[in-house]
């Protein structure tokens, strides 16, 4: 999944060195994309698996790791056009097929069976392989491009802003191209959201950025709150755990530099558990909510404050109790990419006690000057 749920392109980050940054549908890559073009990392190493010095480009998204690209270009040259979608070889260095629209391209999203095109006003979907148009979604104002999508083909949604004046959003199943459900998840409009990999939860954040909200699919009224903070603060990026099944973590990272995880797991098993009480069956939502701060923890200073940036978590292991208090019963990795051009990995540790702890595991620059094929991580 891509940039947690973020816009890929950004129009609104031109004062950045990095235009574009986005993870492929499993975290094992990501792209970024500058004023000279664009590069294909891989997450695990920090190797520097593709190069390719032609230009902006605002769009770079990955298929997982074969060698297809989908590209946009940024514009500044007349063969790199914003209205123009690229299909592009990485193996070969060829341009496979292309997209041409009349009005910028805001984000593009795909798995092997779809391809989802995001306009200010309009998204389209595509089959990936013939690139026949199946459906044509007409929308609210969408400058930002926002979008989450869910590559499995088992659940795959799509989720668009559905208002400019609060934070609706439209879930979309891309497979069976019809709209599954419209969640009112905030008063104030959207900021950011994102799904888990197989459509089951979708996050949200308004421009408030102080509530961060889980939604289930399938009942899409039901919700679980979090409170990120007091204070409002812009969430740039939103990303699930990578289970299957329940994710173990949501994280967030907002304009304030600051990264927040959130215990999926053991919030939503207490709010069962407290619904289930007489008590707990009198409270409305609002008040039911999973405020509670032993679900949330936060390392503050992650990235310079008010640099946009893009979170997501690699990887959530599983660690037997040991028996002892500072034993590790959860460990998550967790990748970032600041537009002012870093790789950041971090990791959290969850003891039995519930206390955590967070380490920088590797810093890497993006704008390095690159000698040969590949340039590994600086461990600190």
């Amino acid at each position: 999944m891509s940039s947690g749920g973020q816009p890929s392109s950004s129009s609104s980050s031109s004062q950045y060195p990095v235009l574009c940054a986005s993870f492929n549908q499993d975290n094992s890559g990501f792209a970024i994309s500058t004023r000279d073009g664009f590069k294909i990392y891989d997450s695990n190493t920090g190797r520097l698996c593709y190069e390719r010095a032609v230009g902006a480009f605002i769009v770079v998204e990955m298929l997982y790791s074969s060698s297809l690209l989908a590209i946009v270009g940024g514009g500044e040259q007349p063969s790199l056009s914003p209205r123009r979608l690229c299909l592009f070889n990485t193996t070969t260095g060829t341009a496979l097929r292309e997209l041409n629209f009349l009005t910028s391209v805001l984000a593009v999203r795909l798995n092997k069976k779809r391809l989802v095109v995001v306009l200010q006003k309009k998204t389209y979907i595509y089959d990936s392989n013939t690139l026949t148009i199946l459906d044509a979604i007409d929308t609210v104002p969408n400058v930002k491009g926002l979008c989450a999508f869910s590559p499995s083909l088992d659940g795959c949604f799509l989720a668009l802003p559905s208002s400019t004046t609060k934070g609706s959003v439209l879930v979309y199943n891309v497979m069976e191209l019809h709209s599954h459900c419209e969640i009112d998840a905030h008063n104030s409009p959207l900021a950011a959201i994102a799904m888990s990999f197989n459509g089951m939860y979708i996050a949200t954040a308004s421009e408030q950025g102080t509530i961060i909200r889980v939604h289930l699919v399938s009942e899409a009224t039901k919700s679980y709150s979090f409170r990120r903070g007091t204070y409002p603060s812009t969430i740039f990026s939103l990303s699930f755990g990578p289970s299957t099944q329940l994710p173990d973590i949501l994280v967030a990272l907002s304009s304030s530099g600051s990264i927040h995880v959130f215990s999926l797991g053991l919030a939503i098993n207490q709010r069962g558990r407290r619904s289930s009480s007489f008590l707990g069956s009198l409270l409305p939502d609002s008040v039911n909510d999973a405020f509670d701060p032993a679900h949330h923890r936060v390392l503050h200073n992650a990235v310079p404050a008010g640099v946009k940036s893009n979170v997501v978590v690699r990887k959530v292991d599983k660690i037997a109790d040991t028996g002892l208090s500072e034993a590790v019963a959860c460990r998550a990795t967790l990748s970032v990419i600041t537009f002012n051009g870093h790789f950041l990995e971090y990791t959290v540790n969850i003891n039995t006690q519930n206390e955590s702890k967070w380490s920088l595991e590797s810093e890497f620059n993006l704008l390095a000057v690159v000698s040969g094929e590949e340039q590994h991580f600086q461990l600190v």
